[in-house]
C-alpha cells in the first residue's frame, strides 16, 4: 500500500504506528476519558505514539471562554500534559496539537506548534481559515483538516478548504457513514494532497473493540516537528484504516450546501461533484 492508494497498510515489523486525532475529557467538553486512561489500550494495540488533539476554542472546548487568555491556555494544554506523564511512564509517546473549527462546519488539525505560541497569539481565536494557515506556516506547523464531508444536524454546510490545508483527514473513527471517508479519500488525490487517517476517539472504550485509526511512519517520531516534516514530504508509510470505507457504493449523497475555498480562502464557483 502506499499513501495514495488509500487502503490499509501491512507494516510487517518496519513501520511505527500513530494516533493522529484524540482527545481528553475536562479539555474536549465531548470526551468521555482522560487523556492518561488511553495509554495503556494504545501500548497493547502496538501504537508508537499518540497526538492529543483536544478541541480549541472556537470548537466543542469545555473551558470557559471567560478566561484570561493565559489561565485558558494552561486549562487547555492541560489534557495533554496529563496524557504525556502518564505515556513517560507507561513508555508510550505523547505529542500536542489541537482541532479548531469554524462555524460549527469545518474543523482543522493543528500540528508543530506549542504552549509558548499559543500563548504568545490570543489573535489566534479570531482568525479565518486563511489567516491561520499563514500563520502556522510561518510557525513551521502545518494544517489537516479533519472528515471534511462529515454531516451531522449541527454542521449546515460542508466547506472544503482546497487552498489552505496541507493534507486531508480520509478516514475518521468518529462516523459510521463510510461515504464520507469515501468521498474524502477522493477529495484528497484529486486536490494532490497527504492522506492521513485518525480514530477521533473521545472515548477509551473504543480501543477495546478495535474502533481505531492512525498512520503508519517508516522512522520513529522524536518531535511533533517530525511529523509536521513528514506530511509536508508527503513521507506516510500507510493508513490503517478498512479498506471498505474507502468504497463509495451508490449515489452520494450531500444535503446541505458545499463551498469550495482557495489559497485565498475565497469562495469558488466550483461544484463539490469535480472532486469526487
Amino acid at each position: 500500500m502506499n499513501n495514495r492508494g488509500c487502503i490499509e497498510y501491512n507494516p510487517g515489523t518496519v513501520a511505527y504506528l500513530y494516533e493522529t486525532h484524540l482527545h481528553t475529557a475536562g479539555v474536549s467538553k465531548c470526551a468521555v476519558s482522560r487523556g492518561a486512561d488511553y495509554i495503556a489500550g494504545y501500548i497493547d494495540k502496538g501504537y508508537s505514539g499518540i497526538i492529543v488533539t483536544d478541541h480549541f476554542f472556537n470548537g466543542h472546548s469545555g473551558l470557559s471562554r471567560k478566561l484570561p487568555w493565559k489561565e485558558w491556555v494552561n486549562q487547555f494544554y492541560r489534557g495533554y500534559e496529563e496524557t504525556k506523564e502518564e505515556g513517560d511512564k507507561q513508555g508510550l509517546d505523547v505529542f500536542f496539537g489541537w482541532e479548531e473549527t469554524f462555524n460549527e462546519c469545518d474543523d482543522y488539525l493543528i500540528y508543530g506548534l506549542d504552549k509558548e505560541w499559543l500563548l504568545d497569539h490570543p489573535e489566534v481565536t479570531t482568525w479565518t481559515r486563511g489567516e491561520q494557515y499563514k500563520a502556522v506556516k510561518e510557525a513551521g506547523g502545518c494544517v489537516v483538516q479533519a472528515h471534511p464531508f462529515r454531516q451531522r444536524w449541527y454542521i449546515e454546510r460542508l466547506v472544503l478548504s482546497a487552498g489552505c490545508v496541507d493534507a486531508v483527514e480520509v478516514a475518521n473513527g468518529a462516523h459510521d457513514d463510510f461515504s464520507f471517508d469515501a468521498c474524502a479519500c477522493r477529495y484528497a488525490k484529486h486536490i494532490g494532497k497527504p492522506m492521513l487517517t485518525g480514530s477521533d476517539i473521545h472515548d477509551v472504550s473504543l480501543i477495546h473493540h478495535g474502533v481505531i485509526f492512525g498512520v503508519y511512519l517508516n522512522k520513529k517520531l522524536e518531535s511533533i516537528s517530525d511529523f509536521v516534516n513528514v506530511i509536508c514530504n508527503n513521507e506516510i508509510a500507510g493508513l490503517k484504516a478498512d479498506e471498505s470505507r474507502f468504497e463509495i457504493r451508490g449515489k452520494v449523497k450531500i444535503n446541505i450546501p458545499v463551498e469550495i475555498r482557495d489559497k485565498n480562502d475565497k469562495i469558488t464557483g466550483k461544484h463539490w461533484k469535480e472532486f469526487i
